[in-house]
């Protein structure tokens, strides 16, 4: 097939620009490697006369997105503004009703409406692609859909939010506080407009909740994701578990269990010498399970001009090539909706106390975990500070309802002052 593949870019930000970039760029080896010719029709974006250091003058502008989507010129809608509501959302629908193939980097959007989305596209025989959505360059979602087509897969987790990645392995290599560290990456950039989307976990349980829907041929419900941010964690944490050889990452775990599909984003301790342990920065990883291929890990940027637009252009080979898979790894209709579980594997936990110095106070501690049927596996006892010393524990396996009833029980000790901190630990 030699007919172009003609592109509508929406949003020329970063990505958007670095997609810009890498047809301009590689124009004759995409063709070559496509067998047709990628090229782009028209453009929008909020500002037009903005120097965004490519040169737009031999594309189409158009002010509005939803008017891009219907250009007849127009093959593949690429979708990187971003947002779940507004423009991002009603151009995408627009160019799903023009009979248009979508590209998307936008995760917030198909985490609330990529069901009906799905559902609207495959009905009208079109694509929706959203590998750059994930993990930025890492090509998890096609490893998904395609490479593991054939497993049962048992469990998904990673770290997927190199924003977070960065501020807790800065805080333990500096030695600094989450507070400083924050305010050191918001003022780099490296945080969202609104940093709660990163530090928070959503923009992560955005993510995961995509890869549960393909993994487990379930209905995407990112309400049913549990989300717990870092701002909780001191660098006392860090220390602390590493010396227990432990380190802290925001990590994504889905995985189908007898009580339903779990799905969480939150701080866990990991081993130090697992590869999830080991990773450093703003990189992302993503560990796979599966029956047959036992456990794959995925490492890679998770962010930036580059990798997330090479991401978008490797979606868009495939609609060049007539590689068409359901959004979702199988027709969204046959997507079943999962019964939500909350933390429903057993898991060790570390624990951090204040306990006050009087006497017989680790030991109500230890009766309270007991009377809630948990054991402990290992315990340390720092210096006093004031009238209390830091206590560490490590649990053995147990279930976050016992865990939630021995916390509850430790404000009738007497013993604990202020508020204890619960981190799971993964096994990875």
């Amino acid at each position: 097939m030699t007919t172009p593949l003609r592109l509508g870019i929406a949003g020329l930000g970063t990505v958007g620009v670095g997609i810009v970039k890498i047809i301009q760029q590689h124009a004759e080896l995409l063709e070559k490697r496509a067998g047709r010719p990628i090229v782009i029709s028209a453009v929008s974006a909020r500002a037009k006369y903005k120097d965004r250091g490519v040169d737009l003058s031999n594309y189409a502008w158009e002010d509005d997105p939803v008017e891009l989507a219907k250009r007849d010129d127009v093959d593949v809608f690429v979708e990187v503004m971003g947002g779940h509501e507004g423009p991002a959302k009603d151009a995408t629908a627009a160019a799903i009703i023009a009979g248009k193939d979508i590209v998307t980097a936008n995760k917030a959007l198909l985490a609330i409406h990529g069901q009906a989305l799905a559902e609207s596209a495959e009905a009208a025989g079109r694509v929706i692609r959203f590998e750059a959505a994930v993990a930025g360059g890492i090509p998890v979602v096609k490893s998904l859909t395609e490479g593991l087509a054939g497993n049962e897969i048992s469990r998904v987790m990673g770290v997927m939010n190199g924003s977070c990645n960065y501020i807790l392995t800065r805080m333990e290599d500096a030695g600094l506080s989450y507070e400083a560290v924050f305010e050191e990456a918001n003022n780099l950039g490296y945080l969202e407009a609104d940093p709660e989307l990163d530090v928070g976990g959503i923009d992560a349980g955005h993510k995961l909740a995509l890869l549960a829907s393909i993994a487990f041929g379930t209905k995407v419900d990112f309400d049913a994701v549990e989300l717990e941010g870092i701002g909780a964690i001191t660098i006392d944490d860090i220390h602390q578990a590493a010396d227990m050889g432990y380190k802290i990452k925001l990590l994504g775990v889905a995985q189908m269990t007898g009580r339903g599909l779990e799905q969480r984003m939150s701080p866990c301790l990991v081993p130090d010498t697992s590869p999830l342990g080991q990773l450093e920065g703003g990189t992302n990883m993503v560990v796979l399970e599966g029956d047959a291929v036992s456990q794959i890990v995925l490492r890679g940027p998770g962010a930036g001009e580059g990798p997330t637009a090479s991401a978008v252009m490797g979606d868009v080979m495939d609609i060049a090539r007539g590689i068409r898979i359901s959004t979702f790894g199988q027709p969204a209709n046959t997507l079943r909706q999962a019964r939500a579980a909350r933390a429903a594997v057993p898991a060790p936990y570390y624990l951090r106390l204040q306990l006050l110095d009087k006497p017989g106070a680790l030991a109500k501690v230890a009766h309270a975990l007991g009377e809630a049927g948990i054991s402990i596996d290992r315990m340390r006892q720092y210096g006093h500070l004031d009238t209390a010393a830091p206590v560490l524990i490590v649990t053995h396996k147990t279930t976050r309802t016992a865990l939630e009833e021995a916390l509850a029980d430790f404000d009738k000790t007497g013993v604990v002052t202020g508020t204890p901190v619960a981190i799971r630990i993964e096994e990875v």
